[in-house]
């Protein structure tokens, strides 16, 4: 199924392979060996490390391989082999060393790829923008078929079994582009909803009418499918490799230095999160909601982040440098307001459903100083570009940091009427419903600079790409300056 490499430190990476199905049916249920090497250049000929790892039955025959003691700030390549079989060469990369000066750091930044929807080619062009690193902000796959004029068919129904989630993410890793942009450089992985169900809330469904254990078993096999998947660190597991029991966690919430450049900061917004506020008629999932009508809405017990995560990041934040701190999360973080008028109607699936969750992060950012905040998200299919503001329910209010929410990969927009949107909420600069595609940001000492690429026609698996819009954040000042 290709290769990836991930969880980047200034030493170490993660190597990522799981043998195709067709391999495995012809296995049996035994564990594989699979032998890896790590080299300085593509024809292999000055091997860093190698070594065996074993493609493990209990976990798909997934692989992950913990490469470390490696150099700082340096690029590699590296490749699987089992039998007489191997695979394709990856490239990856250490990051700099936490006390090293480093003059650029380009992430690109993606989200929401729904098979049906479109072809995943926004990867090719993003692929020859050459990232250091990209930042992938949720919904790799989604669980449910059935989309109206649908430009693909993905295979299956309905996801809801370790089985079936394996299944939806063989049929994602066969898009070539999404395959080669794994190969081009190191990722960061947080996940959303689609993962595991629709607008689901911790524990919580996001649908009404399934029972707990049948959805706590649901996420348990998503949980488990997304590790076997994905370049993460066995550490991320709470459970023996063997297999995660109902109800374990799998942690993605880490961080990463790059040098003295920038800090990441990864944030998983649904694992811990408390159940959304007044959800129309009662049901589960999400909905839009009049907050003056909702007695929990400013409940301060209310978590997007769960309370441990709060705890860990307001120590990170305390932690953090003073490059540029880079928050990866999963949705749009600014109040958004939906409605003119003085009736306000906000979305509860995200931070403004999550009030005083959103103020504690705020607080935390100010109490502790933090530098260059830079938030970014997905989520919405949309672009939007904001201020991030001390307290959104005064204009006046000091600008504490900027975010950039990107559009998707290939998953629709509701095409939302952003004009009126933005005179609501002036708080955002820009924001555009209309286009898919990925962000590409570059950090200097001085600078940050975010360029939103968007393809022509995502529903052709040939399509050009151009820079929508571009924008400029001067180290030290929190304000956006479009070019």
């Amino acid at each position: 199924m290709g290769v990836a490499s991930g969880s980047p430190m200034h030493d170490s990476v993660v190597l990522w392979t799981r043998l195709a199905p067709e391999a495995i049916s012809r296995s049996g249920p035994a564990n594989i060996t699979v032998r890896w090497e790590l080299a300085d250049d593509l024809g292999f000929t000055r091997i860093v490390r190698k070594g065996q790892a074993t493609a493990d039955a209990a976990l798909a025959y997934s692989v992950h391989v913990e490469v470390g003691g490696l150099d700082p700030d340096r690029w590699y390549f590296y490749r699987f082999m089992t039998g007489d079989a191997q695979s394709t060469a990856g490239r990856t990369c250490t990051f700099p060393a936490p006390d090293a000066v480093a003059s650029r750091l380009r992430v690109a930044f993606a989200s929401c790829q729904r098979w049906e929807h479109g072809f995943f080619s926004a990867y090719r062009h993003m692929r020859s923008d050459d990232p250091d690193v990209v930042l992938f902000l949720g919904d790799y796959i989604y669980e449910y078929p059935n989309a109206k004029n649908a430009v693909r068919m993905p295979t299956g129904g309905y996801v809801r079994t370790l089985d079936e989630f394996r299944a939806r993410y063989a049929l994602h890793k066969s898009d070539p582009d999404l395959r080669a942009m794994h190969t081009a450089c190191p990722w960061l992985v947080v996940w959303d909803d689609h993962e595991v169900q629709n607008d689901y809330a911790g524990a919580v469904s996001g649908s009404s009418g399934i029972p707990p254990a049948e959805f706590a078993a649901r996420r348990t096999a998503a949980y488990q499918a997304y590790y076997e998947h994905m370049p993460l660190r066995a550490s991320s597991l709470t459970r023996a490799l063997a297999g995660l029991a109902d109800g374990a966690e799998v942690r993605i919430y880490s961080t990463a230095r790059f040098g003295k450049l920038a800090s990441f900061y990864l944030l998983d917004d649904r694992q811990y999160r408390a159940p959304h506020a007044c959800t129309k008629d009662g049901k589960s999932g999400a909905s839009t909601v009049d907050p003056a009508q909702c007695t929990v809405w400013n409940d301060p017990s209310r978590s997007l982040l769960g309370a441990a995560q709060e705890r860990w990041l307001d120590d990170a934040f305390a932690r953090g440098s003073g490059g540029w701190n880079i928050l990866g999360q999963q949705t749009l973080f600014g109040q958004r307001d939906f409605r003119s008028g003085p009736v306000q109607s906000f979305w509860n699936d995200g931070w403004d459903g999550y009030p005083a969750a959103r103020a504690r992060l705020l607080a935390s950012i100010r109490r502790n100083n933090l530098a260059n905040p830079v938030l970014f998200g997905g989520d919405l299919h949309q672009n939007w570009v904001g201020h991030v503001k001390a307290d959104y329910a005064d204009p006046r209010s000091p600008s504490v940091g900027v975010e950039f929410c990107g559009t998707s990969i290939s998953s629709r927009s509701d095409g939302s009427q952003v004009r009126a949107q933005l005179a609501k909420n002036p708080h955002f600069v820009f924001a555009d419903a209309e286009r898919r595609g990925y962000g590409l940001a570059e950090f200097t000492p001085k600078r940050l600079t975010t360029a939103l690429r968007v393809v022509d026609d995502v529903t052709r698996p040939e399509t050009s790409v151009a820079t929508l819009a571009r924008f400029s954040v001067e180290a030290g000042r929190s304000a956006i300056v479009a070019e």
